[in-house]
């Protein structure tokens, strides 16, 4: 009798490094990581829903990490080639390197964003996407955050921010800006809230 053949099971590979160094990155400064695991897919994909891929222009994100959210606005069908991202820990940003090679990937301090791409955005951006922790910070931080991001945006491009936080990030009130919250995206650990900010 001939044996029955064995099936070949194949397994995509589970991405435990990017885990592995996430966990060790905040540890290390959990303040300016934010978050103790990478964003999980369910509010990645909400945050590359905010931005149309049909609209041109360079969309720049901040604070990207290990890319899950690149991966999504990839998906989404943003050309790697319109992507900025602009990462401060000098490990993710070899990590973006390797895996969006057609991207810019820039080091430095998010939080000095008009500076820092100063020369890099050539052109009004379709979108700015932030996983920045946002509510680590002093009020006057993030108000320079958003008042740099808007100036990079073009007319109604959105600033797309996440946040564990039961309020916005940025005050609902603050005069030429209007703000929107996505549902809470239960899948994600935590459980996170999507807002998208415009210029009025």
């Amino acid at each position: 009798m001939q044996p029955h053949p064995v099936a070949r099971v194949v397994k995509k590979p589970l991405r435990l490094d990017d885990e592995v160094q996430f966990l060790r990155t905040w540890f290390e400064k959990p303040l300016r990581t934010g978050a103790v695991m990478p964003s999980g897919k369910p509010l990645a994909r909400r945050m590359a829903q905010c931005v149309d891929p049909e609209s041109s222009g360079p969309v720049i994100e901040l604070g990207p990490g290990t890319g899950p959210v690149t991966e999504a606005l990839v998906q989404r069908g943003i050309e790697p080639k319109r992507l900025i991202l602009v990462e401060f820990d000098p490990d993710f940003c070899r990590l973006l390197r390797t895996r969006y090679p057609e991207a810019t990937v820039v080091q430095g301090d998010a939080y000095r964003l008009r500076r820092l791409l100063e020369g890099i955005v050539r052109e009004p951006a379709a979108a700015v996407v932030s996983g920045l922790p946002l509510m680590t910070k002093p009020l006057r931080t993030r108000l320079r955050l958003i008042s740099d991001a808007l100036a990079l945006l073009k007319p109604n491009a959105p600033f797309v921010q996440f946040t564990y936080a039961v309020g916005s990030p940025i005050p609902k009130d603050l005069h030429g800006v209007s703000g929107k919250p996505s549902e809470l995206i239960w899948l994600n650990v935590p459980p996170a809230r999507v807002w998208t900010y415009r210029g009025v």
